[in-house]
Parts: structure tokens; C-alpha cells; sequence
């Protein structure tokens, strides 16, 4: 059932008065209760296909010096004095508005406060996402096509 389809359902169980009404298919059962304006509504999905199970990825083993490794603790003084963009929303960055289109920013690029930097694609919707201050792009934190999550750092900024 597509998502059309139940926001409609829901428009239409509003608006007659009913407070209640449920509705199994096949793989999908849909719940809606209406009270004194508002309306809550259920929705359980059922999966049609069988699950394919995902193998732990192997965690590459890190050596840490006792005494610090001394080009780490330079790359983050100099990556303090640069501002992170950061993701609004969990979904796959995208750096251009479609494929034959140019990219938004690269690096050596000047920016503005509000000029976008890429797009998150979050279930069907297109999500601009915009600089929220004006600097030089020093680094792209994120391949193209990927999987993002909420407040991870997709672009360093220098403001000077």
C-alpha cells in the first residue's frame, strides 16, 4: 500500500465521523482511531520476503601509543580551527541535485551562510542542506551516494 494511499485513508476516516477502523491485507494491517481533533493512526508491516541475515563487519584493531601519536594530535589542532557541517537527518548524502548536474560545493570552494552544500535523501524526500556560515570547503567528509546519520560531520569549513 502506498503512502498516498493511506494518508488518503486516514483523510477519509476523519472526515466520517467513524472512531475506529482497522484494516488487514496480506502484509499490511492498519489501525485508525479518531478522537476530538486528533487522529491516531497504526500501522504494522509485515515483510513479504524472508530475511537475509548481515554478517558482522571485522573491527580493524587499533594500537594505541602510550604517549600519544603525536601527527593525530596535530590533524585535530588543525582541524579545530575549522567549522563542521553536519547532517540534519539520517538518510544517503548526495553532493549533486541529480546525476548530470554539476556538484554543490567541492573543496576550494567559497560559501555563504545558506548557500547549499548537498542533498539527504530520507525516504523518498529530498532534503536540501544548507551552510550555516560562509567560509572556504577544506575537506569533503563523506562519499557520494552514502549512508548518513544524524549529526555526523559532512564538511569542514574554514571561516577565516
Amino acid at each position: 500500500m502506498e503512502l498516498k494511499e493511506i494518508q488518503n485513508l486516514i483523510k477519509f476516516v476523519a472526515k466520517s465521523g467513524a472512531s475506529e477502523v482497522k484494516l488487514e491485507m496480506k502484509d499490511v494491517k492498519i489501525t485508525i482511531k479518531t478522537g476530538k481533533g486528533k487522529t491516531e493512526t497504526t500501522i504494522i508491516q509485515q515483510p513479504t520476503v524472508s530475511q537475509i541475515p548481515i554478517l558482522a563487519q571485522p573491527v580493524s584493531e587499533t594500537i594505541i601509543n602510550s604517549g600519544g601519536d603525536a601527527s593525530t594530535e596535530e590533524n585535530k589542532e588543525e582541524n579545530s580551527n575549522y567549522i563542521e557541517i553536519k547532517s540534519p537527518i539520517i538518510g544517503t548524502f548526495y553532493r549533486k541535485p541529480s546525476p548530470d548536474k554539476p556538484v554543490f560545493a567541492k573543496v576550494g570552494d567559497t560559501i555563504d551562510a545558506g548557500d547549499t552544500v548537498c542533498i539527504i535523501e530520507a525516504m523518498k524526500l529530498f532534503n536540501e542542506v544548507e551552510s550555516e556560515v560562509s567560509g572556504k570547503i577544506v575537506k569533503v567528509l563523506v562519499d557520494d551516494s552514502s549512508p548518513v546519520e544524524f549529526d555526523q560531520p559532512l564538511f569542514l569549513v574554514d571561516p577565516s
